[in-house]
């Protein structure tokens, strides 16, 4: 088994892999303790090379391994590549590119939403997976027999897969909705991390327009925290203390301290003097800054109703094209799209709008109807012929 362990190995397997027309990337990491994930290993297959990378070896420099991801002339495939590419991107400031995401055209191609990697493995290939080592600790050293030809079989079936999807996918002539995918995943912008958007990722637990201004800055300032420390969001304060401080809004240590879901000397911590001033900030901010509260509020009864025709329509065009309905649009764009007649999402651009976004659209403003035909549900335009059958 080639364990690469060396910059000068490196170097060599790289300038293998390059002569390939694809290489099948996959990664093993560790974030539990951590704000960034602690890339362990990486794996990688193209052609007649099969190798592994030991990023902890003493002196070894990653920088061949991160060229070769950039290479313009070598398709990088992966599976779920979101947090293998976030990983590349926060150590080089790079991102692989062109790349293949296999999860992504296995739901393009029909096999449901967010397949497994056993499953792909086990359907396209027949193959079953020993996921036994999935979970053990990637950092210790020396990693056992077991763990390496766990992490060598992620990439040596994953060679084999590719070209199985990529067959079914030039089938299905979907290969441009595969390209606007991944030109989501290879945009840079798409992880970079920006603590003033860090209240976006939290549930909507509050009742006030002021709560929310308090509860944007305490997720920014618990987000900055937590990069420059290294340490797990949690670890620097959990998300329901994030809520009760919003829906406080202490002023003193005094206040502070008398808060249940702070232990004892949070208070009076630096931590502690922080959270009042981002207190401070969210009180001061200008209310023209802060979006109005919907997430969380019920919907009016008119919208609902647009909500549970829109599931309808989306069930019935996911199974008419065989596409996961999650790719094609997720339950809260559907919301949007049912309370606004402007609302800006993925559902309503590319290729998505023409397979859903029009019928949608149409359907709200009553120029489409929905009916049984044949046991099955089925547009209707107002001046076609209603049979019912």
């Amino acid at each position: 088994m080639n364990l690469i362990t060396t910059t000068e190995d490196l170097e060599a397997a790289c300038a293998e892999l390059a002569k390939a027309p694809f290489v099948t990337v996959d990664t093993e990491f560790m974030r539990e303790q951590t704000f960034w994930p602690r890339l362990c290993l990486i794996q990688i297959a193209g052609g007649d090379t099969e190798v592994l990378i030991d990023n902890l070896a003493p002196g070894i420099d990653l920088k061949p391994f991160f060229d070769l991801m950039v290479d313009e002339n070598v398709l990088k495939v992966f599976h779920s590549a979101r947090q293998d590419i976030e990983i590349v991107h926060h150590m080089a400031g790079v991102v692989p590119h062109p790349i293949f995401d296999t999860q992504v055209a296995a739901m393009v191609c029909g096999f449901g939403e967010a397949v497994s990697y056993a499953m792909l493995v086990k359907r396209l290939l027949g193959r079953n997976l020993d996921k036994s080592s999935r979970f053990t600790d990637w950092s210790r050293r020396p990693l056992s027999e077991r763990q390496l030809t766990y992490a060598l079989g992620d990439v040596t079936h994953l060679r084999d897969l590719y070209p199985k999807l990529q067959a079914q996918l030039d089938k299905s002539e979907r290969a441009s909705w595969l390209i606007e995918e991944m030109a989501v995943l290879t945009d840079p912008a798409t992880y970079e991390l920006h603590p003033e958007h860090a209240w976006r990722r939290l549930k909507m637990r509050i009742k006030t327009q002021k709560a929310l201004a308090v509860l944007m800055e305490l997720a920014a300032w618990r987000e900055r925290e937590a990069q420059s420390q290294d340490v797990p969001r949690s670890r620097v304060l959990k998300d329901e203390a994030l809520y009760d401080i919003a829906g406080q809004a202490p002023r003193t240590v005094e206040d502070l301290g008398g808060l249940r879901s702070l232990h004892n000397g949070f208070a009076r911590s630096s931590r502690g003097r922080g959270v009042l001033e981002a207190v401070e900030r969210g009180l001061a901010r200008d209310p023209a800054t802060v979006p109005p509260l919907q997430r969380g509020e019920p919907m009016p009864p008119e919208a609902q109703a647009v909500m549970d025709l829109l599931r309808v329509l989306l069930k019935a065009t996911a199974g008419r094209h065989g596409v996961a309905p999650k790719l094609i649009a997720t339950t809260d764009e559907l919301e949007q799209i049912a309370r606004s007649n402007d609302a800006d999402t993925a559902a309503l651009r590319g290729w998505r709008l023409k397979l859903f976004g029009e019928d949608a659209l149409a359907l709200k403003r009553g120029e489409l109807a929905l009916t049984i035909r044949k046991g099955a549900v089925a547009l209707l335009a107002p001046e076609d012929p209603e049979d019912g059958s």
